[in-house]
């Protein structure tokens, strides 16, 4: 119930000092049958969100993953109104020390989830903002199920003032255990605002409103009186994926090497010669690289059949599809469409389990 001019917290403390007398007490006859919450499970792995810093103003110095998942979910009793919540935790690191085997381990156990109990409406990952975007694209490819699963970061740590964890997560949860969310792929929610793994990047260092689709736009809004989309992505996912993990033990090495004027391809090389099997090229505007890139491209693609990586071009700009060119397609480099480099890495890996024939990879360039 709200009471106009009055806050929930004003009113606990109200009940509490025993300063407010007023109970309004519907009669039985005029309640509904109260809908059962849905059940949405908590995996926490650490990050800002769960961060302590040394006061309430220490918002670049604090400590991630301070506080466990359990802790983060009791901290907003308001949860309880929207779903029955368990929580477990299956790491605890600094997103930037996310690792590989951590994907494989959280995209298994979602899946185990899942599976093992039809009850579950969704999954929440409390989650490091810094490499947030990635897990979550991992996820989008790996999970092979319809039920939402969403991503949920802090740009402040919690002993922040206005921390903007708590309502975050609240947010997150309301989304997992909605019915309109199912299908949709795996998602952010910060601010209020649903992006779906594909599109969405950080792109601010400190603001609460980092996380950005681009020029593509928010897939729907998180409001008070519920969650609502207006758009979703056209683009393989979860369910309708390819691509399974649950017997990988490690995923294939890919590296992005970053083009600016005049690179030195020292780490081009670098790369083909410690075994790398893909390398994403962030290119210059529509994925171009200078003639530099294309005679070491040229070199280490003169080798052995063995050890000639694939190459993805990607691109720097941040929106706009890479396509086909001539000059580029004749020397076997895949177009990355409008992928970042981080995220056609991603796609890279997993299309490298499957497969190294480069109209195959071609191919899954173009639905994912």
């Amino acid at each position: 119930m709200t009471i106009t001019g009055f806050s929930f917290s004003v009113l606990r403390a109200g009940f509490a000092a025993g300063i407010v007398g007023l109970a309004v007490v519907p009669a039985a006859s005029a309640q509904a049958p109260a809908k059962p919450l849905p059940t949405v499970v908590v995996l926490s792995t650490g990050g800002t969100i769960a961060g302590k810093g040394g006061s309430t103003t220490a918002l670049s110095e604090y400590k991630s993953g301070s506080i466990m998942g359990e802790e983060l979910v009791a901290a907003v009793p308001e949860i309880k109104q929207y779903a029955n919540v368990k929580v477990e935790q299956v790491i605890n690191v600094g997103s930037p020390d996310i690792t590989l085997n951590d994907w494989l381990r959280i995209a298994n156990r979602i899946n185990a989830i899942f599976a093992e109990d039809a009850n579950v409406a969704g999954v929440v990952i409390t989650h490091g903002t810094n490499t947030l975007e990635e897990t979550a694209y991992f996820l989008n490819l790996t999970v092979k199920h319809d039920r939402p699963v969403v991503l949920v970061g802090a740009q402040r740590p919690a002993t922040a003032i206005s921390a903007d964890g708590p309502l975050n997560l609240l947010s997150a949860i309301r989304t997992a255990g909605a019915p309109v969310s199912r299908g949709k792929g795996v998602m952010i929610v910060m601010n209020d605002e649903i992006n779906g793994a594909r599109d969405v990047t950080k792109s601010n260092t400190y603001r609460a409103e980092a996380f950005r689709s681009g020029e593509l736009g928010f897939i729907g809004y998180v409001d008070p009186d519920q969650v609502v989309f207006y758009k979703t992505s056209t683009k393989r996912h979860t369910a309708q994926s390819e691509f399974d993990v649950s017997a990988i033990k490690q995923l294939p090495r890919v590296d992005i090497a970053y083009s600016y004027i005049e690179p030195d391809t020292t780490a081009i090389k670098a790369m083909q010669a410690s075994g790398a099997r893909g390398i994403v090229f962030a290119g210059t505007g529509a994925g171009g690289i200078s003639k530099f890139e294309k005679e070491a491209v040229n070199a280490i693609l003169s080798g052995p059949a063995q050890t000639k990586p694939v190459l993805v071009r990607s691109n720097r700009t941040g929106n706009g599809r890479v396509i086909p060119r001539t000059d580029y397609d004749k020397i076997g480099m895949i177009p990355g469409d409008n992928l970042n480099p981080q995220k056609a890495r991603i796609l890279l890996m997993l299309a490298l389990t499957k497969t190294s024939d480069l109209n195959e990879i071609r191919r899954m360039f173009t639905e994912y």
